[in-house]
């Protein structure tokens, strides 16, 4: 065999490995909706007295249909095209769609942060759901489970969370089988129950799900909420399109994960037409005897794997925040010394526990809580397909004519979908709304008040350059070694140098005035890292470049120095940082209540220490009062 015929084989053996790993980390979410989607969906239908087996036949087929037009069609084939150097989500979508207008912020911004900040209101949603729909199932087992299903459920929550530190690179071997043996189970399951009732087949003739819109569009739009459940996670096969590639994704879709639910919801639905007492908890109830117990420990196992998945996708989200100044420093901390994506972010995971508590404290049961459940992921979908339209329209990525009236069905369908999860709003539908708009709020104070400083500083600020010339002309007095002076604008002279030469009276042999800054990018390397320019007094100006998804670190940008001619050891610098003690003004733009949220939000901020990950024992911090 020749090396062009081993090429495509060894590129495609590689894909397999991605798709089947793939499927351990991306679809556990969409892969635990078959719990609870076709429950949730007939519930209305049950509580109204309609006729069962017509909305049996009209449940199924709108639960095909999505998941056929909004994860097959919207994520798999368009939105995998709307890849930021093979990066996806919604945040690198909102950097794709700000570089084709030629224009930060406004409108787009505004879109991201809604998508993000219901984004984590989802990831706290998901694994209260997910874990209860699934230790639900002792229920069927025996009824006198039912005081231990919440205990048990915080039990196993707490336990997921509190090990977040110590990463999933080991754990996460086990993810890819045991997802592979539920995706299996789902689709031999349905296929068994399917000859219940061979009419179930009529499901996928749209028309049964448009005629109960059009025959009874109230009853509809209480069936859409829970149809919607199905389609939870496709938000995951594109912001995990980073990790494992579009090519993988979209295998494992086709070929594993799409054909195990299609199966499965076919099979609830013949066993729910056959079987109408069993509209209660028909996932459970499709199997018997000793089955059942096995059935619920690879749920829940299936489901912690599924809330992992999300509470990884929140800690990425929090990271490429904070590049983009929506978000103040937290620490991070790199689990895996391979895998660049695997995070830990210390206080998004304990928010994000506190937010799953409270919601299975207060909802206590998985149908409670479905109330809760799809705004959040909703709202996300919508500001992607509106991102994903503007973005096709410039790039012209895809035939325009095809693709744009495409985007349109499915937005109005996902319109419909939010009409629909609305009408939860009073029974627990605003608390995702709640937790969204705190974000909100939370990330526009911060952008407000980092501007305030940023316009502040500016005015009282005095330029690098003329600084350094001036000082050129009366020198002070130098010492030996290398001084480091972190800047926010490569254009001001940062403060830590102002109040050093104003307590010290001295410079060091060789200054270094670094800047970091985000690019458009999701990581770069070789000669794209640094910047380097020669200054007065023989100082140096470095402008180090990180992408979003990294995090910047400024010993590795000075190393990438050396071969512009600037040769330092970052262990042996000093390095001199200004801290800030931020007060209240009554002159601020900003008005009293968000002067003290930004304060509160700053004061929270990870020391730039750690964030730029600079060796703590040569750090001079010089500090400083200022108002918002």
């Amino acid at each position: 065999m020749n090396n062009t015929e081993a090429q495509p084989h060894g590129a495609s053996k590689a894909s397999l490995k991605l798709a089947y790993a793939s499927i351990g980390v991306v679809f556990g979410d969409i892969g635990t909706s078959p719990l609870y989607a076709m429950r949730e969906a007939l519930h209305p239908v049950v509580a109204s007295g309609a006729d069962l087996r017509e909305a049996v036949l009209g449940v199924a087929s709108l639960l095909l249909w999505a998941l056929i037009l909004i994860v097959t069609l919207k994520y798999v084939f368009f939105l995998m095209r709307a890849d930021n150097k093979g990066e996806g989500g919604i945040l690198s979508l909102v950097v794709l769609v700000e570089t084709l207008l030629r224009r930060k912020g406004g409108f787009v911004l505004a879109l991201g942060i809604i998508g993000a900040a219901f984004f984590f209101g989802d990831a706290m949603i998901t694994p209260a759901m997910s874990v209860l729909s699934a230790v639900e199932g002792l229920k069927v087992v025996n009824h006198h489970f039912e005081p231990y299903v919440v205990p048990l459920t915080l039990a196993i929550l707490i336990s997921l969370f509190l090990f977040q530190y110590k990463g999933t690179a080991g754990v996460a071997q086990l993810f890819a089988p045991i997802t592979m043996v539920w995706f299996a189970t789902l689709g031999v399951m349905g296929l068994f129950h399917i000859s219940d009732d061979l009419e179930i087949f009529h499901a996928f003739d749209p028309m049964h799900g448009l005629g109960m819109l059009i025959d009874r569009p109230g009853l509809a739009l209480l069936v859409f909420g829970g149809v919607f459940l199905a389609v939870t996670g496709g938000e995951a096969l594109y912001a995990d399109m980073g990790h494992f590639g579009a090519k993988p994704i979209r295998m494992a879709w086709l070929a594993v994960v799409f054909p195990g639910l299609i199966l499965n919801y076919l099979g609830q639905g013949a066993f729910i037409i056959s079987h109408p007492e069993a509209v209660t908890n028909p996932f459970f109830l499709m199997v018997q005897g000793w089955m059942v117990i096995p059935l619920v420990l690879l749920a829940t196992a299936v489901t912690v794997i599924a809330s992992q998945a999300v509470i990884t996708g929140a800690f990425s989200i929090a990271q490429q925040a904070m590049s983009l100044g929506l978000f103040p420093r937290m620490g991070i901390t790199h689990t895996s010394e391979t895998e660049q994506g695997q995070i830990y972010v210390g206080q998004i995971n304990w928010m994000i526990l506190v937010g799953v508590v409270i919601l299975v404290l207060v909802f206590q049961s998985s149908s409670n809580l479905a109330s809760a459940y799809g705004i959040a992921v909703n709202t996300s979908m919508l500001v992607d397909t509106v991102l994903a339209s503007i973005f096709f329209w410039k790039s012209r990525n895809l035939p325009v004519f095809i693709v744009l009236p495409a985007l349109a069905v499915i937005f109005v369908i996902e319109a419909t979908f939010l009409a629909a999860n609305g009408l939860k709003l009073a029974n627990g539908g605003y608390v995702p709304v709640l937790m969204g708009a705190t974000i909100i709020l939370l990330m526009v104070t911060w952008m407000r008040g980092r501007q305030a400083l940023t316009d502040k500083l500016k005015k009282e600020s005095v330029e690098l350059i003329p600084l350094l010339e001036s000082l050129e002309r009366r020198q002070p007095t130098r010492v030996a070694g290398a001084a480091v002076f972190l800047q926010t604008d490569p254009v001001y002279a940062p403060s830590a140098l102002m109040h050093n030469l104003k307590h010290n009276r001295v410079l060091h042999d060789r200054l270094v005035f670094i800047t970091a800054e985000t690019t458009s990018q999701p990581r770069l390397e070789g000669e794209d890292r640094v910047v380097v320019k020669q200054l007065p007094l023989g100082a140096w100006l470095v402008e180090a470049r990180f992408g979003y998804m990294e995090q910047p670190d400024v010993p590795k940008a000075l190393r990438a120095c050396a071969e512009f001619g600037l040769e330092i050891d970052p262990r042996h610098a000093s390095y001199f940082l200004g801290r800030r003690v931020i007060r209240m003004s009554a002159r601020s733009s900003l008005p009293f209540w968000q002067q003290r949220l930004f304060i509160m939000m700053a004061n929270q901020s990870s020391r730039a220490i750690e964030f730029f990950r600079i060796p703590p024992d040569r750090v001079v911090e010089l500090g400083m009062q200022m108002s918002v």
